[in-house]
């Protein structure tokens, strides 16, 4: 049986909840609910969770407009990016293939450097020390190494899908005319 259901969205104030509720959900095939009842989503291989919850999110908030056009509304939307598991359409993956070959390292020095000429962080900042937790790209072993890649372009494919469906809701609200009147965090 399902429950303790107190801390649960719809018991802790929520007026509704579209979602999972444990963590490393799987994206393709997730165990969602509508408040607290369990929906069973498309067994459509193209189905993807983000994309789904954007569409929810998008109608409920159409909906909270159209019936109070003056009423405030919260949204907490909350993706499973980029939590474990990566899951992501492969042409989001690929968009990204060999953007990673240097290895972290390099990738972390070119970031730095990247944000400096941005002005994002100072002129003078000194880039950190790798943690000694986190072994060099070059002490990697070379077998390894393509696996280590791989998770980084699927790591970034999934940052901007999520990104991507962050955008649709930003220009919904745009659409509506709402988005000056709504704080985004």
């Amino acid at each position: 049986p399902m429950g303790p259901f107190e801390h649960w969205p719809t018991m802790q104030g929520f007026e509704k909840f579209y979602g999972f509720v444990g963590g490393e959900t799987n994206q393709w095939f997730p165990e969602v609910f509508d408040g607290l009842a369990r929906v069973e989503v498309p067994s459509d291989p193209s189905y993807h969770f983000t994309e789904d919850m954007t569409g929810k999110a998008s109608d409920w908030i159409k909906a909270q407009k159209a019936i109070y056009p003056d009423k405030p509304f919260f949204i907490y939307w909350a993706p499973g990016a980029t939590h474990a598991p990566h899951h992501v359409p492969p042409e989001w993956i690929e968009k990204y293939k060999g953007q990673f070959d240097e290895g972290w390292d390099a990738l972390r020095e070119r970031t730095f450097a990247h944000q400096k000429e941005l002005g994002v962080i100072p002129a003078d900042a000194e880039l950190t020390p790798r943690p000694e937790q986190i072994p060099a790209w070059t002490d990697m072993p070379e077998e390894l190494k393509p696996v280590l890649r791989r998770q980084m372009e699927t790591y970034a494919g999934f940052l901007e899908h999520t990104d991507h469906y962050v955008g649709q809701l930003v220009d919904l609200l745009e659409q509506m005319e709402i988005l000056d009147d709504t704080l985004i965090y």
